[in-house]
C-alpha cells in the first residue's frame, strides 16, 4: 500500500472515530451552540479544516507586499468586516463570536499563525463550510482577490497589535443603529432642530 493511501485511510478513520465519539457525546449534551466544543470536536475541526484545503492552496505565495499602507487598508477592512464575529484583537471574544458553533478560533494563536499565507487565503476566499465562516472573496484567476490577501498580512500582525491601533480599530467598526440615532439626534440638535426621530420603521407620506 502507498503511503500516501495509508495517509488518506489513517486520516478517514481518524474523522470516522472522531465525528462518532462526537455524535455520542452530543447525544448526551444537545445541540446548544452556546457550549463549549469538546476536545474531540476541536480536533476533528481542525483535522477537517486541513484535509479541506487544496495542497496548491497551501503553497501559494502572496502576491501582495506587507507595507504599512497595505496593513493599514486590511486593517480598516478587518474592523469593518470581520471584527463583528472575531473581535478587533483577534480573539473571536464577541456576542456574535460566542453564539457561534464550531467558535471563531483566537487568530492570535498557533493553530491560526502556523497556517500558510495560501491557507489563510483560502480560509478568507471560499469560506468554510457548516460553520459560520462565509465566502468573502471576490476576483478570478486574472483579476485575483487582492483584499483577502492584505487580509493574510493583518491576521500576521494580530499577536503583536498594539493597545493604539485596537482602539483606533474601534472608530473603523461598524455602528449599530442606535448609535446611528444617537448620531442623528446630535446632528438635529445642532441645527436647531429638537424634534424627536421618528420611530424605527415609520415611514412619511
Amino acid at each position: 500500500m502507498a503511503a500516501r493511501t495509508r495517509v488518506a485511510l489513517a486520516s478517514v478513520i481518524t474523522i470516522i472515530a472522531g465525528i462518532l465519539i462526537a455524535g455520542w457525546l452530543i447525544i448526551g449534551r444537545g445541540f446548544s451552540a452556546r457550549e463549549e466544543p469538546t476536545a474531540i470536536e476541536t480536533f476533528v475541526a481542525r483535522r477537517v479544516r486541513s484535509l479541506a484545503i487544496p495542497r496548491i492552496a497551501k503553497e501559494m505565495q502572496n502576491p501582495v507586499a506587507a507595507t504599512e499602507e497595505v496593513v493599514a487598508e486590511a486593517m480598516a477592512h478587518f474592523a469593518d468586516h470581520c471584527a463583528y464575529c472575531h473581535a478587533n484583537d483577534g480573539s473571536g471574544d464577541t456576542s456574535i463570536g460566542k453564539g457561534l458553533y464550531p467558535k471563531p478560533p483566537d487568530m492570535r494563536h498557533p493553530d491560526t499563525q502556523e497556517m500558510t499565507d495560501g491557507e489563510l487565503f483560502y480560509v478568507i476566499h471560499n469560506g468554510i463550510r457548516l460553520t459560520g465562516m462565509p465566502a468573502f472573496g471576490v476576483g478570478t484567476a486574472g483579476d485575483p482577490d487582492l483584499d483577502s490577501w492584505k487580509l493574510v498580512h493583518f491576521i500576521r500582525r494580530l499577536p503583536n497589535i498594539s493597545p493604539e491601533e485596537l482602539e483606533k480599530m474601534k472608530s473603523m467598526n461598524p455602528k449599530s443603529a442606535h448609535e446611528l440615532e444617537e448620531e442623528e439626534a446630535i446632528r438635529r440638535f445642532l441645527e436647531g432642530d429638537d424634534s424627536p426621530l421618528p420611530a424605527p420603521g415609520h415611514t412619511h407620506d
